[in-house]
């Protein structure tokens, strides 16, 4: 055993600390500097022909001018051309690569050093391998960029002009050759770094179009896919369908006296929908506080357990019962919801029905979270249909209405029609101009929607000058907003706002709304917020509005469908919040 290893094992021994950091260090060396030459993207894979002619060409002109003076030129001269063409021969056999390590930049230092001293050696700036000086400094800016190769070109020139001025021989011809050749240096390395620069962009261009089509591309047999599965499935993929076949089993199953499904809501972590509860009248969604505590420790623990219901601290979704099993709805390690399973007596549930709920739960956790997903994909078909049926309507309903106008306005020009049928087809006259008027801005909302060309800050500011322009509100628009969600999730935050602002403007009776579009590294956050009446009070579950609004239920279910986390702030008369929080992290 050597010195070395003594000293490791006794440093290893006595600091484990240090030992782990050096040996970090040592490792992180050997990653930088000790890689093989294929480690990485060879930056000038792309730039091979060009600097190939380059190198050629130069040569060539070097090989021209020594044979020119062949007669009057050193055997130094001759002995620098061969290894000169010797080296172009060379790379061309086995090109210069530069992966981004140490050792292939010292190849490319190495290289123009040979370069430089050959100037050096036979003339300086007068010497026939000049132009050689070029290859570097071209390879660099194409490796490198813009700062390499200048920096690579001003040391070039600095160490072939050094020796002219320490000798004492410094001229204005040397000055005049020093100025010309450091600019050509500096110019052929900037036009490589350009060079680079627009490759570069090529590249990226062309990597995320291959990124696009490899999304789409996927996203194409997954979508082949689902359309096969859904019609091999034998259960329905409509929630209501799922939570009724699913409830009809259990009662086979199992003897009891009352079951419930509660789903969970994903734009609200705090609320629960009520998807079955038999002829126990429950709200249609209901928060954790109002669930049975058997109910909550369930959630809580997040596992399956049997609980006596005699105690007020035990109680079941029904004074009634006395035994329940509750067990939660697990699907993609993902709670979608909650199986309650009560009985009116004491002891009816065993070890075996235990048994039988925990192998019953596990495929009705996944049929409610597949139909929970292919509502949501549902909700993409039906804004397609939405912009096809608005696309309808005006082509056709639009132009019947247009004739209708046209009749009227023909009628009122008949001479000798009575004053009292004058006065009904003016009146008839304003009535469908506020109609044609009416379904027009319909129309356009339907129409206006979220592409890859219009984001939502501008799709905002388009809807918000025509609403402000047909309600009379004063509409305030902030958006702060640097780059863009996924398009689908865009047009679902778009949706939710477009709601949000139709309700201010039909049931609000307010002057004014603000709208604000936030999106930041963390999350994209939208608010609409009103100074009108108000909601009404809260009802028995603790939600905002009727519980039968289509338009909030909507609007939840948006959320829901991207991961979004929805919410409503109001109080009679001081207005509404809408906010609609979505994690981008």
């Amino acid at each position: 055993m050597n010195r070395t290893t003594i000293g490791n094992l006794a440093l290893r021994a006595h600091n484990p600390g240090i030992w782990q950091q050096a040996i970090a260090v040592k490792d992180k060396i050997q990653t930088r500097y000790l890689q093989p030459e294929d480690q990485g993207r060879d930056q000038l894979a792309s730039f091979g022909p060009a600097i190939l002619v380059v190198r050629w060409t130069t040569t060539i002109v070097s090989l021209g001018l020594v044979v020119a003076g062949i007669l009057a030129v050193p055997p130094i001269t001759i002995w620098l051309a061969l290894c000169a063409t010797a080296n172009t021969i060379y790379r061309t056999v086995r090109p210069v690569r530069y992966p981004g390590t140490t050792k292939n930049l010292l190849a490319l230092l190495s290289e123009t050093a040979f370069y430089t001293l050959a100037v050096s050696a036979t003339g300086s700036w007068q010497s026939p391998f000049v132009l050689l000086l070029t290859n570097t400094t071209i390879i660099a800016g194409f490796a490198r960029g813009y700062g390499s190769a200048v920096r690579l070109a001003l040391t070039t020139s600095l160490a072939v002009s050094t020796p002219i001025i320490v000798s004492g021989e410094w001229t204005n011809q040397s000055l005049t050759d020093s100025s010309n050749w450091a600019t050509l240096l500096l110019l052929s390395g900037a036009v490589a770094g350009f060079g680079r620069r627009l490759s570069g962009d090529a590249n990226k261009l062309h990597n995320q179009t291959l990124y696009r089509v490899k999304r789409l591309s996927d996203a194409n047999m997954l979508l082949a896919r689902l359309h096969r599965v859904a019609q091999t499935l034998p259960a329905s993929l409509d929630i209501d369908d799922v939570v009724e076949s699913s409830v009809s089993r259990l009662n086979l199953l199992l003897d009891h006296d009352h079951s419930f499904v509660i789903l969970a809501d994903e734009a609200n972590p705090d609320l629960w929908n009520v998807a079955h509860c038999g002829d126990i009248r429950l709200p249609a969604h209901v928060s954790t506080s109002d669930l049975p505590p058997p109910a909550q420790k369930c959630l809580a623990q997040g596992r399956q357990f049997n609980s006596l219901l005699v105690t007020s601290s035990s109680r079941g979704f029904t004074p009634l019962s006395k035994t329940g099993i509750y067990t939660p709805l697990l699907a993609r390690d993902r709670l979608v919801g909650l199986l309650a399973i009560e009985s009116n007596a004491i002891g009816a549930f065993d070890e075996r029905s235990n048994r039988l709920v925990a192998g019953f739960v596990e495929p009705v956790a996944l049929a409610i979270d597949n139909a929970q997903i292919f509502g949501q994909l549902r909700t993409i078909g039906a804004n397609e249909e939405r912009t096809r049926i608005a696309r309808d309507l005006h082509d056709r309903i639009g132009q019947s209405m247009a004739f209708l106008g046209f009749e009227i306005e023909r009628l009122l020009r008949v001479e000798g029609t009575p004053d009292k049928l004058t006065d009904g087809l003016k009146d008839l006259r304003e009535d469908l101009r506020e109609i044609v008027t009416e379904v027009r801005e319909t129309l356009y909302d339907l129409r206006t929607e979220v592409d890859e060309a219009t984001g939502l800050a501008e799709t905002l500011h388009g809807f918000a000058s025509r609403l402000a322009e047909r309600s009379g509100l004063t509409v305030f628009l902030d958006c702060e907003v640097e780059r863009r969600l996924p398009i689908m999730q865009e047009r679902e935050i778009w949706r939710i706002a477009h709601e949000a602002l139709t309700n201010v403007e039909r049931h609000a009776k307010a002057t004014q709304v603000t709208v604000v579009w936030r999106y930041d590294d963390h999350e994209a956050c939208l608010e609409v917020v009103d100074n009108g009446q108000g909601l009404p009070e809260p009802s028995s579950d603790g939600r905002l509005g009727r519980t039968d609004s289509y338009g909030l239920t909507g609007m939840r279910e948006r959320a829901a469908s991207i991961g979004a986390v929805f919410e409503i702030l109001s109080n009679q008369g001081e207005g509404t919040k809408v906010r609609c929080n979505l994690p981008t992290t």
